[in-house]
């Protein structure tokens, strides 16, 4: 099902999908990120779900919460999107918050995670670059627009060997079916038709499966007692 989705000018392990979720499902999800489990960085907020991995890259197992959960990782079970990941579902999401004039520098995800990652954009469009030289990242290899209520998929060769960044602008420009690798997969193009976007506050959702695994969170919650 994801053929149909692939960025054709790329390696095939891009995939874009536009209005992956509806404008009424992306304020239900918006409503429900809870205030309270923000943590601050330098230039963004962000929280992990159902909590940040170990100092050895272990997950203790929890399950997502069902505003993660529903409508988005149905879809992603539709698509077949982690049908060839260890656990054949994410069970981790970060949840970014880039205000205007936000990003994060190219950098890549390592190797905690299966070489799949699913990332829906809420509220505004950002850019994506993704950088192949590693001593040299002054200049992407090649930009992905994301629309909001879109779904970006990065598999193998685009996980293992490109860096992923956001450049920290106010505007987007130079937008246009030469400059955006997924110009043509786009589902508004034409709000982008003067090659300029201006930033406003994204919520990105970034589905993983993350590959150690610890039962013994259940254990200290309780659950196991029972």
């Amino acid at each position: 099902m994801l053929a149909p989705h692939r960025v054709a000018s790329l390696p095939p392990s891009f995939y874009y999908i536009p209005n992956f979720i509806t404008a009424e499902e992306e304020t239900a999800i918006l409503e429900k990120i809870p205030p309270s489990r923000w943590h601050t960085l330098h230039h963004r907020r962000l929280q992990a779900h159902p909590s940040t991995l170990s100092a050895t890259s272990t997950l203790l197992a929890a399950p997502l919460p069902p505003w993660l959960l529903n409508p988005v990782v149905k879809r992603l079970e539709e698509y077949g999107v982690f049908s060839e990941t260890p656990h054949q579902a994410p069970n981790h999401v970060l949840v970014n918050e880039y205000r205007a004039g936000e990003g994060i520098m190219p950098h890549e995800d390592g190797g905690a995670y299966a070489e799949v990652v699913a990332t829906v954009s809420l509220g505004a469009a950002t850019v994506l670059d993704f950088d192949q030289d590693r001593d040299n990242i002054s200049a992407p290899f090649s930009r992905i627009l994301q629309e909001p209520r879109s779904l970006l998929i990065t598999i193998g060769s685009a996980y293992t060997e490109l860096l992923h960044g956001i450049a920290s602008v106010e505007t987007d420009t130079d937008l246009n079916e030469e400059t955006v690798a997924n110009w043509t997969l786009l589902g508004e193009p034409d709000r982008f038709a003067d090659g300029k976007s201006e930033r406003e506050t994204r919520i990105s959702l970034t589905y993983r499966d993350v590959l150690k695994v610890s039962k013994v969170g259940t254990k200290l919650l309780g659950l196991g007692r029972r």
